[in-house]
């Protein structure tokens, strides 16, 4: 049964970091990309970034490309989101996903398997 849990969020300061935690279990990576998305209030959810476990390819969101930065430890079935200089703009409820290897970079769309979400808030 493919199961990814995500950790890491919580309430920090503008212009703070975090970094969040997607961890997969159930299935094997090596022919999967895993990617991160956020949904804020009121809003449709976005795509953030995602990585390719069998090659490291990466895509971000054009928009967060330079504040955040994706990473896996293929040891752990673990990937992680970097979050810096963050921004009240930036609170949202952060998922992450599964998709076929091919898709990461090509679609936001056809991700599935989606963890609970972890609460990011961005506050003073």
């Amino acid at each position: 049964q493919v199961q990814l849990v995500e950790s890491g969020g919580g309430l920090v300061q503008p212009g703070g970091s975090l970094r969040l935690s997607c961890a997969a279990s159930g299935f094997t990576l090596s022919s999967y990309a895993i990617g991160w998305f956020r949904q804020a209030p009121g809003k449709e959810r976005e795509g953030v970034a995602c990585i390719s476990f069998s090659d490291g390819r990466i895509a971000y969101v054009a928009s967060l490309k330079g504040r955040f930065t994706i990473a896996r430890d293929n040891a752990k079935n673990t990937v992680y989101l970097q979050m810096n200089s963050l921004k009240p703009e930036d609170t949202a409820v952060y998922y992450c996903a599964t998709a076929a290897d091919w898709i990461c970079g090509s679609s936001w769309s056809r991700f599935g398997s989606w963890g609970q979400g972890t609460q990011v808030t961005v506050s003073s």
